[in-house]
Protein backbone atom coordinates (compact mmCIF):
# COMPACT_ATOMS: atom_id res chain seq x y z
CA UNK A 1 0.00 0.00 0.00
CA UNK A 2 1.35 3.51 -0.84
CA UNK A 3 3.73 5.12 1.93
CA UNK A 4 2.03 8.33 1.70
CA UNK A 5 -1.26 8.37 4.03
CA UNK A 6 -2.69 10.79 2.31
CA UNK A 7 -2.23 9.09 -0.50
CA UNK A 8 -3.34 5.44 0.46
CA UNK A 9 -6.58 7.54 1.12
CA UNK A 10 -7.60 9.15 -1.76
CA UNK A 11 -6.66 5.69 -3.26
CA UNK A 12 -8.73 3.64 -0.92
CA UNK A 13 -11.51 6.13 -1.31
CA UNK A 14 -11.62 5.78 -5.32
CA UNK A 15 -11.92 2.40 -4.96
CA UNK A 16 -14.41 2.38 -2.77
CA UNK A 17 -16.52 4.92 -4.86
CA UNK A 18 -16.09 2.44 -7.58
CA UNK A 19 -17.10 -0.37 -6.06
CA UNK A 20 -20.35 1.19 -4.36
CA UNK A 21 -21.13 2.85 -8.16
CA UNK A 22 -20.50 -0.02 -10.03
CA UNK A 23 -21.64 -2.52 -7.69
CA UNK A 24 -25.46 -0.40 -7.13
CA UNK A 25 -24.41 -0.49 -3.15
CA UNK A 26 -24.79 2.22 -0.80
CA UNK A 27 -21.61 4.09 -0.23
CA UNK A 28 -22.30 3.69 3.62
CA UNK A 29 -22.05 -0.11 3.15
CA UNK A 30 -18.81 -0.43 1.82
CA UNK A 31 -17.11 -1.20 4.99
CA UNK A 32 -13.30 -2.96 5.12
CA UNK A 33 -14.92 -5.58 7.05
CA UNK A 34 -17.87 -5.95 4.67
CA UNK A 35 -17.80 -9.23 2.84
CA UNK A 36 -18.07 -9.87 -0.81
CA UNK A 37 -21.14 -12.11 -0.05
CA UNK A 38 -22.70 -9.32 2.23
CA UNK A 39 -22.97 -7.04 -0.63
CA UNK A 40 -24.73 -9.34 -2.73
CA UNK A 41 -21.56 -8.95 -5.43
CA UNK A 42 -21.81 -11.67 -8.17
CA UNK A 43 -18.53 -12.33 -10.11
CA UNK A 44 -20.56 -10.18 -12.89
CA UNK A 45 -20.49 -7.13 -10.50
CA UNK A 46 -17.05 -8.11 -9.57
CA UNK A 47 -15.91 -7.94 -13.28
CA UNK A 48 -17.76 -4.62 -14.01
CA UNK A 49 -16.11 -2.94 -10.71
CA UNK A 50 -12.51 -4.36 -11.89
CA UNK A 51 -13.41 -3.05 -15.49
CA UNK A 52 -14.26 0.22 -14.15
CA UNK A 53 -11.12 0.37 -11.89
CA UNK A 54 -8.89 -0.64 -14.90
CA UNK A 55 -10.17 2.34 -17.05
CA UNK A 56 -10.09 4.87 -13.95
CA UNK A 57 -6.39 3.75 -13.29
CA UNK A 58 -5.20 2.83 -16.68
CA UNK A 59 -4.13 -0.26 -15.11
CA UNK A 60 -4.58 -4.21 -15.37
CA UNK A 61 -6.18 -6.14 -12.72
CA UNK A 62 -6.28 -9.88 -13.29
CA UNK A 63 -8.63 -11.71 -11.27
CA UNK A 64 -6.25 -14.56 -9.77
CA UNK A 65 -3.89 -13.91 -6.90
CA UNK A 66 -4.57 -11.88 -4.05
CA UNK A 67 -7.86 -10.69 -5.27
CA UNK A 68 -9.26 -14.18 -5.59
CA UNK A 69 -8.37 -14.50 -2.03
CA UNK A 70 -9.98 -11.53 -1.00
CA UNK A 71 -12.76 -12.09 1.52
CA UNK A 72 -14.01 -9.11 2.37
CA UNK A 73 -13.61 -5.52 1.09
CA UNK A 74 -10.38 -4.83 2.67
CA UNK A 75 -8.59 -7.14 1.00
CA UNK A 76 -10.46 -6.51 -2.73
CA UNK A 77 -9.23 -2.91 -2.01
CA UNK A 78 -5.53 -4.16 -0.81
CA UNK A 79 -5.46 -6.90 -4.07
CA UNK A 80 -6.14 -3.47 -6.06
CA UNK A 81 -4.69 -0.86 -4.76
CA UNK A 82 -1.24 -3.48 -4.97
CA UNK A 83 -1.67 -3.36 -8.81
CA UNK A 84 -2.61 0.29 -9.24
CA UNK A 85 0.55 1.72 -7.17
CA UNK A 86 2.94 -0.79 -8.97
CA UNK A 87 1.48 0.76 -12.74
CA UNK A 88 1.99 4.21 -10.83
CA UNK A 89 5.76 3.06 -10.05
CA UNK A 90 6.54 2.15 -13.50
CA UNK A 91 5.04 5.52 -14.51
Amino acid sequence: MAEDPQEKAKLVEEIVEVIASEGMIDRTKVTPDATIESLGLKSVDIVMILTALEEKFNVYIPMDGALQDAKNVEGLIDAIAEYVLKEREKQ
